[in-house]
């Protein structure tokens, strides 16, 4: 008689007194270990075939010893890369006799209990707290005086004249004000090369409301450059 069981995550065909070696079994060793997983018997010319297993069928057996199998070389390499790993590898296996075979009848084998799951109540929905308002940002303080059109000075566009009011110079008098210095340093963000030597006596210029002079004066120079 003879059986076709799953042990261990493998199939093997077994009979009795036949010895077997399987993947690492928990068992110690000398004590006995039962599978019911039988998948087939066979005795003569009869054979019964589980769907999958066949009920009330089972396999025992004795563990023998554990121990661990021949070494086996696995060897990686990747062409045109350099890459060579050589790892060695020995699986633990464990020798079991089998001691009988029985085709039905036979009690189930003790399985362990898995741990039984904790209930967890499950918490009471609260209710949903009051979202904070978000507090108001404070507005931005508008200029007390009308801004002036910075980009009428020779040199000066639209991304300069709006640095230059965030800056607080907003008016041709701010800038009249203003030293060349301190203005290379407020625009110094701004991509290009900028002269800001001519701006404050230009602002000056229209500050005083001397725009022909100031226009003639511009068509001389060259970014605001003289």
């Amino acid at each position: 008689m003879y059986a076709i069981v799953e042990i261990a995550g493998h199939q093997f065909k077994v009979e009795k007194d036949q010895k077997v070696f399987v993947n690492r079994l928990q068992t110690e060793e000398g004590k006995k270990v039962s599978f019911d997983n039988v998948l087939l018997l066979g005795d003569g010319d009869k054979v019964t075939v589980g769907a999958p297993a066949i009920g009330g069928a089972q396999v025992s057996a004795k563990v023998l010893k554990h121990l661990k199998g021949d070494k086996v070389i696995v060897f990686k390499k990747k062409r045109r890369k350099g890459y060579r790993v050589k790892n060695g590898h020995r699986q633990s296996l464990t020798e079991i006799v089998i001691e009988s075979i029985v085709a039905k009848g036979a009690k189930p084998a003790k399985a362990e209990k898995a741990a039984p799951k904790k209930e967890t109540k499950k918490a009471e929905p609260k209710a949903k707290a009051a979202a904070p308002k978000a507090e108001a940002k404070p507005a931005a303080k508008k200029a007390t005086g009308k801004a002036d059109d910075l980009k009428k000075i020779e040199g000066i566009g639209p991304k300069i004249a709006s640095t230059l009011v965030e800056a607080g110079i907003a008016t041709f008098a701010d800038l009249a004000k203003a030293k060349p210095a301190a203005i290379s340093e407020i625009i110094a963000g701004v991509r290009g090369n900028h002269v800001t030597d001519t701006w404050p006596a230009q602002a000056k210029l229209a500050a005083d409301g001397k725009w022909d002079e100031l226009k003639k004066w511009q068509d001389e120079l060259d970014g605001g450059k003289a």
